[in-house]
């Protein structure tokens, strides 16, 4: 008996179902981040110090920092060291957007923000309110001037690669840094904002003193919340065809021009978007220090270049936890404490995960280990040598993996590879 063939609306509703899937399984990611970013802030920073709180900031902005710059250098194989210079716009034009626009719209510049952005200790009843609604316009108003330098940037840098695009891009930021410096300066006075007036006071950003009085809006839920948002575009980008255009263009330019690719707008595609990306960090930070210093130079750009170099030129993953190690290692390194414990659960992890590759590196570490404890203990108080300390930790890193901890992978990879050969090595 043959069987019945399906109908039209058997395929009608088979595709209906198959879209609900997929948009559920896109909805999934987005949800899981904004609820982690709302346990981080109502139930977790409450149990924090200021400290500790003030660190998971920065891990967060830190975060959207390493993974943008890795949709430059890491997914288009290109070599900018210029990204501080976009965070600087996206904190000025976030920052004054919020006092400025807080004194013209509602009288004052005082924190008047709801549930979601409300500092540790501070109670309020208002769940979303016209505060919030100025802090994320003025996020989102970075992120746009910071992609608008980003295409400014990129357009007549398109046809350079490697060190000349490093000094191009290491020259914007220096360029921005100089012009916030002699911009005129912050007014500090309310009647006076009022009286000049929009667009009167845009230009007024505080000269080499800073910008400051800027509500501070940014908790652990907007960090976290512009994190989830960040990895969403750096992974749909990295795993969609415009993101294997990139990858080839960093494997080889000429091959992938060759195959029709083309590399003048993907480059300046990679370009905006790091930038925005950037923009929306500096707006963040803004809204965390509450002052503005002008000090966005190439040192900062070299942290985010470092974080990026770390976790692995193209690696998401890679990004995020070296983000992580950069930002807490200079801290955990002021009272230095006993190793042993974490390089013993290393040479585990090495063990498991490489097993007969893993003599040499767990050598090292033992090594390492040693060394560091008999230090200890001759030396004592080792907090003042704490930034000889960080940089010979980043130089052990490179030592023991040079192409950074995930190299062009992700994390999630090296679990794949273990069911493949799993199931290839049954009978």
């Amino acid at each position: 008996m043959s069987e019945q063939a399906p109908t039209q609306p058997d395929l009608a509703n088979s595709a209906n179902v198959t879209v609900a899937t997929a948009a559920g399984r896109s909805a999934l990611f987005p949800l899981i981040g904004l609820a982690v970013a709302f346990v981080l802030h109502r139930f977790i920073a409450p149990m924090l110090s200021p400290y500790h709180a003030g660190l998971a900031l920065d891990i967060g902005v830190n975060i959207i920092l390493a993974v943008s710059l890795t949709i430059v250098n890491g997914y288009t194989g290109q070599f900018s060291i210029g990204h501080a210079g976009f965070m600087a716009i996206g904190a000025y034009t976030a920052g004054a957007t919020t006092y400025y626009g807080s004194i013209l719209f509602m009288g004052h510049y005082d924190f008047a923000g709801g549930i979601l952005s409300a500092p540790i200790g501070m109670e309020t009843t208002s769940f979303f309110t016209g505060g919030d609604s100025l802090f994320l316009a003025g996020c989102i108003m970075g992120g746009i001037m910071a992609a608008l330098a980003g295409l400014i940037v990129g357009l007549p840098s398109i046809r350079l690669r490697g060190d000349y695009l490093a000094i191009v891009t290491l020259g914007f930021g220096e360029i921005m840094r100089v012009l916030l410096e002699q911009s005129p300066e912050q007014i500090l006075s309310i009647e006076q904002v009022k009286q000049t007036g929009f667009p009167g006071v845009v230009p007024h950003l505080g000269g080499a003193i800073g910008f400051g009085r800027i509500p501070q809006y940014a908790s652990l839920f907007w960090v976290y919340a512009f994190v989830t948002l960040t990895l969403i575009v750096a992974y749909r980008l990295k795993f969609s065809s415009h993101g294997r255009a990139l990858l080839a263009i960093r494997e080889n330019e000429v091959a992938a021009g060759a195959m029709g690719v083309p590399i003048t707008r993907y480059k300046v595609i990679a370009f905006v978007i790091a930038a925005a990306l950037a923009g929306l960090a500096g707006g963040l930070f803004a809204h965390q220090v509450r002052l503005i210093p002008s000090t966005f130079g190439f040192q900062k750009s070299f942290d985010v270049l470092i974080m990026v170099v770390l976790g692995g030129l193209g690696s998401i993953s890679g990004s995020i936890i070296a983000a992580a190690i950069v930002t807490l290692l200079p801290e955990v390194l002021r009272d230095p404490p006993s190793i042993w414990p974490v390089m013993l659960g290393l040479i585990v992890v090495l063990a498991i995960v490489r097993r007969k590759r893993a003599i040499r590196p767990t050598i090292i570490l033992a090594l390492v280990t040693i060394a560091w404890e008999v230090l200890r203990a001759v030396v004592g108080d080792l907090s003042p040598y704490r930034m000889v300390m960080f940089a010979l930790a980043l130089i052990l890193m490179m030592i023991l993996r040079p192409q950074g901890f995930f190299g062009i992978h992700e994390i999630w990879d090296y679990w794949k590879r273990k069911k493949i050969a799993a199931k290839g090595a049954r009978p």
